[in-house]
């Protein structure tokens, strides 16, 4: 497996460009399935879960072709209503296949996914919203089995505002003639980058005055072409890295409304910031950095995927930050690894305490999951000496090209595979 190895101490000067969003990517990829028309995405990121979505879609029947973020999606032969475990195992966002799947089959068999491990995050908000849309939901050896002889709009209440069931949810009401009412749903940039590609199918999907999600779906849908949405978690990414290394850092072709409450954070924290229609600008400082009390929340809160990364800067804070998880259980497992770096944490529960330091040193740490291995990232260009860090698969997850990007902010970060590697 590739390892990173990160020489810190540098501080990051220059501009990054972000890519497209993954969290919106996926779910757009997948509502192909609603249709046979061609569907063209442009923006889209070469990750390690787009390229298994893209083998999710093969394997389901799809023609894929993916060449300079472009990726086009055409009928390829009648479309299979099953998955391998194989696939579905690698991530949870697999499971968003059941939603355009038992619309246009009223069948479908999907293994419980896999994915980061992040305690329980069960799929039971997705089942009860088609069993409200008239569908049979049962688990059978380790698969879920979705049925229903005929489908019909319903009005849908998510017991929590989940971005991937109201993603799923939308995708099969799409494909449902008549109005379905989605109640405390999820509001992430994401939600809207799908509804759009929705709408362009031909679907009627909106927001109500009482903030409700209103699908009026259609007996067929059309193909699209369409540009995927800027990544908002990678591009609070590097603006946390380069508020951590006290450097120079343009992050382009964002959309700063969609990052506001870190950046108001930031500049609570005492971080400068310049904010424009496409980029934010982290300037240096030499104030101490001060702590912040955080606690993650559905957008437009404290987004929970910021949460590790923002840890790492809070590290070198002067005095106690404290962050409150409260999206997820064991989102803390990156803190060990941070604490083998130097870092003053201490966890119970839901919270985390940090107290700043005034450095870290470089330490073999691993990470364990994608947005606890940024962190670790982090640490590393801040810490003094040589951080190595193992399975950066985690990584790749989620960030496209991420030791070349800080590499051209003027980090040095080596990918070496140990097995393979002479070093």
């Amino acid at each position: 497996m590739d390892r990173f190895l990160v020489e810190g101490g540098r501080k990051l000067k220059g501009t990054v460009t972000v890519s497209g969003s993954k969290n919106a990517c996926l779910p757009v990829l997948v509502a192909s399935l609603l249709t046979d028309e061609p569907f063209v995405l442009h923006r889209v990121p070469d990750l390690r879960d787009v390229r298994t979505t893209l083998k999710i879609l093969q394997a389901l029947g799809k023609k894929v072709q993916y060449q300079n973020g472009t990726v086009t999606i055409l009928a390829d032969g009648a479309l299979k209503n099953t998955l391998p475990y194989e696939l579905v195992k690698q991530m949870r966002a697999s499971f968003w296949v059941a939603g355009p799947l038992l619309s246009r089959f009223k069948q479908a068999v999907i293994p419980l996914p896999g994915g980061c491990a992040l305690g329980a995050r069960p799929v039971d908000i997705h089942l009860k919203g088609f069993e409200r849309l008239g569908a049979a939901c049962t688990t059978q050896q380790g698969n879920v089995v979705l049925s229903a002889q005929a489908l019909h709009p319903a009005k849908i209440t998510l017991r929590f505002p989940s971005v991937g069931a109201t993603q799923n949810l939308m995708m099969c009401a799409a494909l449902i003639p008549g109005e379905t009412v989605l109640e405390n749903v999820a509001k992430e940039p994401e939600i809207e980058d799908v509804s759009a590609v929705l709408r362009q199918m031909g679907a009627e999907v909106f927001s109500d005055e009482k903030g409700r999600l209103v699908v009026r779906g259609r007996s067929a849908l059309h193909g699209v072409e369409h540009t995927v949405v800027a990544d908002r978690i990678e591009s609070g990414s590097y603006m946390l890295a380069a508020a951590a290394t006290r450097g120079d850092v343009r992050v382009e072709g964002c959309v700063p409304e969609h990052n506001s409450m870190l950046l108001d954070c930031l500049q609570e924290a005492g971080v400068p910031l310049e904010i424009g229609a496409d980029y934010v600008q982290v300037k240096p400082y030499d104030t101490p950095l001060k702590p912040l009390r955080v606690k993650t929340a559905p957008y437009p809160g404290f987004a929970t995927d910021l949460q590790a990364p923002w840890m790492a800067l809070m590290s070198l804070c002067n005095g106690t930050a404290e962050v409150d998880e409260d999206i997820f259980e064991n989102r803390f497992m990156h803190a060990p690894e941070l604490v083998r770096m130097g870092a003053d944490i201490v966890t119970e529960k839901s919270i985390a305490r940090i107290t700043g330091v005034k450095k870290l040193s470089g330490a073999h740490v691993m990470a364990s999951d994608l947005r606890g291995g940024f962190a670790l990232l982090i640490a590393g260009l801040c810490a003094s000496g040589v951080t190595e860090i193992e399975r950066v698969y985690h990584i790749d997850r989620g960030y496209e090209n991420p030791e070349g990007k800080l590499n051209a902010l003027g980090a040095r970060i080596t990918r070496y595979n140990p097995d393979k590697d002479d070093f």
